[in-house]
């Protein structure tokens, strides 16, 4: 009942104001409000800070800071041959598996189009048709920088305006095409084994996205597509490479095109996963 509750409440409520209230409570500096801010954060969702780099709460800035925080050297070592695949972030495995022609899967019963996910054309779409996706969940204790899953070259990067739904999983399994609706970003990569999507998908009370090339990109329900200027920060990137970071929680999507990868047995739904850790095996270059 509660989570239908809440499902409901999401239709009615001003998702970008409420967001925008949020932002703004998270990036408060007055020392007493911020310290107290991680600290109750801290405790209501038992957040692992044995891998900070700073002291917490007194070396974060602001709420913000300490939500989007680094961790220590080495806390997230790249591991597995040159062809694994790894996790871009700490997070829950939603769903992976294979896009049923050009059809992922949102939740029991509920799916969308590559076309509509991508904001893109059809031939663009049709790269990924019976290809491999994974949906990975970033709970609000989790590490939220987004990393390198393999490497390649970042060919584009599209900011898509669009609603603010959770992606909790009670509303991922009932708001239809919520993927498609909401804000995201969508990062293309061409890699040796041909092309590569990493899906950057906006959430309620995400208060913004951040890149190494953009900075911080607000939130915003219409308009059109805006195409990131790449020129800012090297587009050649090695597994591991930072990627951005969400300013508050969310979720990434990763495509990958037919024949092109075999994820591990392990990536399966509720699967948790750290940055770095092998989850696939890329093939052979394509032909």
């Amino acid at each position: 009942m509660l989570a239908r509750l809440f499902v409901a409440f999401q239709y009615l409520v001003p998702q970008h104001l409420l967001t925008a209230l949020v932002w703004r409570i998270a990036r408060i500096r007055h020392k007493a409000t911020k310290n107290f801010l991680i600290t109750k954060f801290v405790a209501m969702y038992d957040v692992d800070v044995d891998d900070v780099s700073k002291r917490i709460p007194d070396d974060f800035a602001t709420f913000n800071d300490f939500f989007t925080r680094e961790l220590r050297d080495a806390a997230r070592p790249v591991t597995g041959d040159s062809r694994s695949i790894v996790s871009p972030v700490d997070g829950t495995v939603s769903l992976a598996g294979t896009i049923q022609g050009d059809s992922v899967i949102q939740a029991k019963g509920i799916d969308y189009t590559l076309a509509d996910l991508l904001a893109a054309d059809i031939d663009e779409a049709n790269a990924y048709l019976d290809g491999s996706f994974a949906t990975i969940y970033l709970a609000p204790y989790n590490y939220h920088r987004v990393h390198a899953p393999i490497d390649g070259q970042l060919v584009s990067a599209n900011y898509v305006p669009g609603d603010l739904f959770s992606v909790n999983q009670a509303t991922v399994s009932s708001v239809r095409g919520l993927f498609r609706r909401n804000e995201r970003l969508i990062m293309r990569f061409l890699t040796e084994q041909g092309p590569a999507t990493l899906i950057f998908v906006g959430a309620l009370n995400v208060g913004s996205i951040s890149t190494p090339w953009s900075g911080e990109i607000r939130p915003r329900k219409r308009g059109v597509v805006e195409a990131l200027n790449l020129s800012r920060a090297s587009t050649t990137l090695k597994k591991g490479d930072l990627l951005g970071w969400f300013n508050m929680g969310s979720t990434v999507i990763m495509l990958l095109p037919k024949a092109c990868c075999k994820w591990h047995d392990s990536l399966q739904a509720g699967a948790t996963l750290r940055v770095g850790e092998p989850i696939g095996q890329l093939s052979s270059a394509t032909q």
